[in-house]
């Protein structure tokens, strides 16, 4: 047991997020998402008991967001409406990304960029998000 550490993060988690490397990105995925195929030989976290926001906020908790190079924070564009936020990112983008400081810019990605992109994530978790389009991508800052 650790002190200060939301449960979400699992000690598989805890490990991938330590791993990881300036620039390098993490997939958080809904349950609809296809981890498995898109994951390969990365690795891939199951969160099953976990919605994307409450996995956003643990995961933020201890990773920092990149500041350099654009946007740190990539969604998932709906097809077929790309400009439209689905109600996860919104609840997302107001309850996790506007309480950052700096609070990131989420830039989108069409639905087929956002799978190339997450086949060259760090790691993949899986949540058990059941609302569509609760796919972020999010690229490692630095401790400063």
């Amino acid at each position: 047991m650790l002190k200060n550490i939301d449960p979400i993060l699992t000690p598989a988690l805890l490990r991938e997020l330590a791993a990881m490397g300036h620039g390098d990105f993490i997939a958080i995925c809904d349950a609809n998402f296809p981890a498995y195929a898109i994951a390969g030989d990365k690795p891939l976290i199951h969160l099953a008991g976990c919605g994307t926001v409450a996995v956003l906020r643990a995961v933020l908790s201890v990773m920092p967001l990149d500041t350099f190079d654009g946007s740190p924070v990539h969604r998932m564009e709906q097809v077929g409406d790309p400009e439209t936020l689905a109600d996860v990112q919104k609840e997302a983008i107001e309850i996790v990304f506007s309480k950052l400081d700096p609070a990131p810019e989420v830039a989108s990605l069409e639905r087929h960029a956002y799978y190339a992109r997450a086949r060259e994530a760090f790691a993949i978790v899986l949540t058990g998000e059941a609302r569509p389009y609760g796919n972020f991508l999010l690229r490692k800052g630095v401790v400063s």
